[in-house]
């Protein structure tokens, strides 16, 4: 007697091999999800550091030149104060009747005293006490050497500061070697004896000073003949801070141009360099 294979139940079949496979499909599902969300997460928190950080840079950018500049300008009030304020009569200074120091007052002092020293040295009788208070420190044996190259720094750093001297001018030299070029600042004409030995048979010679560029405020002294200074037209402040950044900051020639409203012609470019007469 042969017995006839029964045919598969059409509605419990498919639902025992969906239910065989249906925990691992779960599980892979579940776990794609986890993944998926895990690096999502993973993503969004960097995206939240990243802006965190640039966000604390841009502040740090903002708030610490101004707060450093505020902290000087505080100490050299709080120094002048305390040089000043001691000299002043108990009727004319402030703090012996107020419950509070008043900050300031020794530096707006001494501005208003250089001022008046300056007006009574432009006439006769200033100019004859000051002849004679140098002619004192100038028979001083060791104090005319001290005063007297302080008295020749201070008159050239005021006599450069004028914004119509010819010779408040930026160029470059090249040093320390041929192909190498270094900012300088023209300081003027070289006078006197060294004019007039002309060493290496150049009487035209401009003098030069060369700041470092880890400590700016010294530097080189150079004589250097004036064909062989490329003149710049930045300005001494531009300079500076290229020579204090270490050559980050660097001044935008477009942008100053605009400035001025000289304007450009479409598709105006600059040259590359300039030849040794500054052209």
């Amino acid at each position: 007697m042969s017995v006839t294979p029964s045919a598969p139940d059409p509605e419990h079949g498919p639902k025992r091999q969906a239910g065989a496979g249906g925990p691992d499909a779960a599980q892979l599902t579940e776990g794609l999800k986890r993944l998926a969300s895990s690096s999502s997460d993973n993503r969004s928190g960097w995206r939240l550091g990243s802006r965190f950080r640039n966000a604390f840079l841009t502040g740090l950018v903002i708030v610490g030149p101004v707060t450093i500049t505020l902290w000087i300008m505080w100490g050299v009030i709080h120094w002048v104060d305390a040089w000043i304020k001691p000299l002043l009569p108990t009727a004319f200074n402030p703090d012996t009747y107020l419950p509070f120091p008043i900050p300031g007052l020794g530096l707006v002092v001494a501005i208003a005293g250089l001022t008046l020293i300056g007006a009574l040295a432009a006439n006769l009788l200033g100019r004859t006490l000051v002849s004679s208070g140098e002619l004192m420190l100038s028979r001083t044996p060791i104090v005319r050497n001290v005063y007297g190259a302080l008295k020749q720094i201070f008159e050239s750093v005021i006599s450069t500061a004028g914004p119509n001297q010819s010779f408040q001018k930026v160029g470059m030299i090249e040093f320390p070697s041929k192909e190498i070029w270094s900012l300088v600042f023209v300081t003027g004409e070289t006078t006197g004896e060294i004019k007039d030995v002309a060493p290496g048979g150049e009487s035209d010679l401009l003098t030069v000073f060369m700041p470092t560029g880890i400590v700016p405020p010294t530097g080189f002294i150079c004589f250097v003949p004036r064909a062989n200074v490329v003149f710049l037209s930045m300005t001494v402040e531009e300079a500076a801070k290229i020579i204090l950044s270490a050559g980050i900051v660097m001044p935008n020639v477009d942008d100053k141009l605009k400035r001025v409203g000289i304007g450009m012609p479409p598709g105006f470019t600059f040259p590359a360099g300039r030849d040794k007469t500054g052209t």
